[in-house]
Formats: structure tokens, C-alpha cells, sequence
């Protein structure tokens, strides 16, 4: 191998990562998964598709600083009055552009949403998928594990390097 360094770019699904990781009974620490993904994965630029809701702005503050590159979609309220912003369209848009651009070495998903198949699918094809990563195995798309076959990987594991930790105030 030689010495070229990848250069690669992640494609975030902030509502779906938030709530896998959740369901699992923890709080992803942005952060140290921004330093994950560089590392790991080669990552230079990291797009977190995200609802935009003025209450959350300390969050999008902290994202950027993190290294993320924020693309904001309006939230509606769904019918469990829970905020929904629908980045699916934005995320293939965004991915599609910069392949076209010839911007990245290879893509990482981060999703477990069965809609981001057939993206998975052609990246796979034109060998342009680094990896899926989905934040739980049981909730991950059966769509999604078929399309990506080898090049998946769940955060079930990683639990003790990816979590949240809150500061004491001792």
C-alpha cells in the first residue's frame, strides 16, 4: 500500500444514530465519535443531516466545533408530537453531488434506515462504500445489512469508547 491517506466522507443520519444509540440504553458522545471516524475511517469531512429547532442551537454550536458540517432540514411535528426533520432526500442529494464531484476517496453511511438501500447499493457497486456503520444491530434495516453484506458494522460494541459521559461537579 502506499502512502496516499484516504480521504474519505462520513454521511450522518443524526436522528436515526440518536435514537439506535439510545435504544440501547446510552448517549453517544459526538465527539468522541468525530475523533472515531477520523481515525478509524479515515474521515475528513463529516456531514450530520439534522432537523433545525432554534431550542437546539447549543448543540448545533457544539457540532460544528466537533468537526461536523451541519445541513439543516425544517422539523414538523409527527403525530407522537415528537420533532421530525426527513433528511433522507438531503443526505442522497448531498452523497450524490460529491461523488459526482469526485470529492471522496470512499462514503461511510451512518444510518440503519432502509430508505439509504439503493445509495448503499450503487456506492457498493461502484465501489465507493467504505462502510455502513448502524447504531443497532436489531434495529438496522435487513435491507440495508443485505445491501452492505461485509461492509457493515454496529455500535452495539463500542459502547465503552463512543458513550457520553457527564462531567461530576465534585
Amino acid at each position: 500500500m502506499g502512502n496516499k491517506k484516504e480521504n474519505n466522507f462520513a454521511y450522518i443520519d443524526s436522528q436515526n444514530l440518536h435514537r439506535g444509540v439510545r435504544s440501547m440504553g446510552w448517549i453517544l458522545d459526538f465527539k468522541r465519535f468525530r475523533v472515531y471516524l477520523k481515525e478509524k475511517y479515515s474521515v475528513s469531512y463529516a456531514y450530520i443531516f439534522i432537523g433545525f429547532a432554534p431550542v437546539n442551537q447549543k448543540l448545533y454550536n457544539a457540532l460544528q466545533e466537533y468537526g461536523y458540517i451541519l445541513i439543516f432540514k425544517p422539523v414538523v411535528l409527527g403525530e407522537d408530537k415528537e420533532m421530525k426533520g426527513n433528511i433522507d432526500a438531503d443526505l442522497v442529494l448531498q452523497a450524490m453531488i460529491n461523488l459526482h464531484e469526485n470529492k471522496f476517496d470512499k462514503a461511510i453511511i451512518v444510518s440503519s434506515d432502509g430508505d439509504f438501500y439503493s445509495l448503499v447499493d450503487y456506492f457498493y457497486t461502484k465501489n465507493k462504500l467504505r462502510v455502513v456503520i448502524s447504531p443497532y444491530v436489531k434495529t438496522c434495516s435487513s435491507l440495508l445489512k443485505k445491501t452492505a453484506k461485509e461492509k457493515i458494522v454496529f455500535l452495539d460494541n463500542l459502547r465503552e469508547k463512543l458513550e457520553y459521559k457527564r462531567k461530576s461537579t465534585a
